[in-house]
This record gives C-alpha cells, structure tokens and sequence, in this order.
C-alpha cells in the first residue's frame, strides 16, 4: 500500500507500507556423510514502511527527505548447511534537487545513511560457503547532474564519497573493516555535443571518464585493489531515423580491477582493454 498527499502546494507527503513472506526448503540428498538426507525449511516474514516527504519552496528547488526499510532472502548457506537469516536494512536520505537553465539541466545533491544487518559475505575460513555480518553501514554524499547545458551540448557527471564499513559483528577482526569493493570516491563523466545546423548537422562527438578510488578486498581486510581511470570517446551520426555511432572504451588500455568480492582467490574482477564498439539503428 502507498499513498501520496498534498499538504500544500509545495508539500507532498508519502507514506507506504508492504509485507513480505517468505517459505524456503533445502533439501540435501542421501550421500555418505549425510545418510538419509536433510531437508531444512525456512520461513520468514516481514512488514517494510516507506516515508518521505518534498517541500518546493520555489517551482524549480525541491528539499527532500526519505525513510525507508528493506527486506532481502539470503540464498547463501554456512558450512555446516544452514541457510542465512534474510537480510534487513534501513536508510535514510536527504537531499536537494534544483532544475537549472530553464529546466534544461537538473542537479541532484544527496546525503545517504543506509545500514543492513545479516549481510551474506564469503566465509574465511571456506570460500565456498557464506557467514553473516552483524551490522553493515554506509554514509555519503552524492552529486548528479545531468542535461543540456547549450544546444546539442549534454552532459551527465557524478560523483560520490561512500565510508561504507563492518560496525557491528561477533567477529571482532571484522569490526571497523571496510566493505570489499567499495572505494572512499568515485565519479564519472560522459558529454557530448551534436553539431545542430549546415552540411555536418547530425554529426557528434563524446568524451568522458569514470573514475574508481582505492579499495579493500576480503574480511577482515586482507588486501587493497588500487584506483583506476579509463577515458571514453565516441563519434556518432544522427539524422532522421538513422544513427551511426562509434564508440571508444578505455582508450588509455589501462590495466585495472573493476569488481573486488570478499575472497582473493575467486573475487577479483579485472577491467576490459580498450574497446571499439561500432553500432547501427533505424527506428522505424
């Protein structure tokens, strides 16, 4: 159930609320160390709410504030073949949208604290099986933009500091370590501009990067993955309903780790190369 009401003009108020069940089975077959098989059955449930509200003191500001709780399966099981506890989490969020340029180009600034209880992460003691984190929490800010800025100028750009840490755990190694995978900073920008009259009309240029800090792998914390930037180009051609398009990934061919799991033996993703993808559309 949800519902959306307007208080005032510039006051919108948002209030909902879902309950989720769950029933899961695992069955195990008649082997040696099991004989007889197991079946272990798992049943869970939950009610989530959902809040927030919008206050637009001018048409084109809007202030923000949200709450809500989450409700998520684990599918994971430990080493001894029990299933995980069902991961919960809660967030807060404030922030500030502004349309810019005659509502041409929007601008998003957020302040996020999110924590998740019962987490599923490899076991360190067996990569094969999962155990469950206390208390995951993650806060930040980030920044969006994205629009026109002049005629057939676009241009979408991000960045985000997360501390994203172990806060609570049986473990006590774990405790204050940080999330596998999770850089301090990050940022991205892609801008293009498309050629808008004469002859070259419909022919178009991008440039941009994405940019990914320093981060931990394993739990406890047991190596580091270092930063990496790749820049990206494309040359495009639009007219009618035709559409040509070149594009250009990592043109540095820069070596880098792009996914970074809890284990370092199994979860250590690297980047691709440079890359040259060519495309053709016709919409009809």
């Amino acid at each position: 159930m949800q519902d959306q009401i307007y208080l005032l003009d510039n006051l919108i108020v948002l209030g909902g609320l879902r309950y989720d069940t769950v029933h899961r089975k695992t069955t195990s077959p008649d082997v040696l160390f099991s004989p007889g098989g197991t079946d272990v059955t798992q049943d869970e449930d939950a009610l989530i709410p959902r809040v927030g509200i919008v206050y637009q003191p001018i048409p084109e500001l809007s202030l923000y504030a949200s709450y809500s709780q989450s409700f998520s399966p684990n599918t994971a099981t430990t080493s001894s073949g029990n299933p995980l506890q069902s991961e919960r989490g809660e967030g807060y969020e404030l922030g500030i949208k502004a349309e810019l340029l005659n509502r041409k180009l929007f601008a998003t600034l957020t302040y996020f604290d999110i924590t998740k209880r019962k987490v599923a992460v490899t076991d360190p003691n067996n990569s094969f099986f999962s155990i469950a984190t206390g208390k995951q929490r993650s806060t930040g800010v980030e920044l969006d933009i994205t629009g026109q800025i002049l005629p057939g100028w676009n241009v979408i750009a991000s960045y985000a500091y997360t501390n994203a840490r172990v806060t609570e755990d049986t473990n006590p190694e774990f405790v204050g370590n940080r999330l596998a995978g999770i850089p301090f900073n990050s940022a991205g920008l892609w801008t293009t501009y498309e050629i808008q009259s004469g002859n070259l009309k419909g022919l178009g240029f991008g440039f941009g990067f994405n940019l990914v800090g320093e981060r931990q792998g394993g739990l406890p914390n047991s190596f580091r993955v270092d930063s990496y930037i790749t820049p990206n180009a494309a040359i495009f051609y639009h007219r009618d309903k035709l559409r040509l398009a070149v594009n250009f990934k990592n043109l540095s061919n820069a070596n880098y780790i792009e996914a970074v799991g809890t284990a370092r033996d199994s979860g250590l993703y690297p980047g691709e190369p440079f890359t040259v993808i060519g495309s053709v559309s016709y919409d009809f």
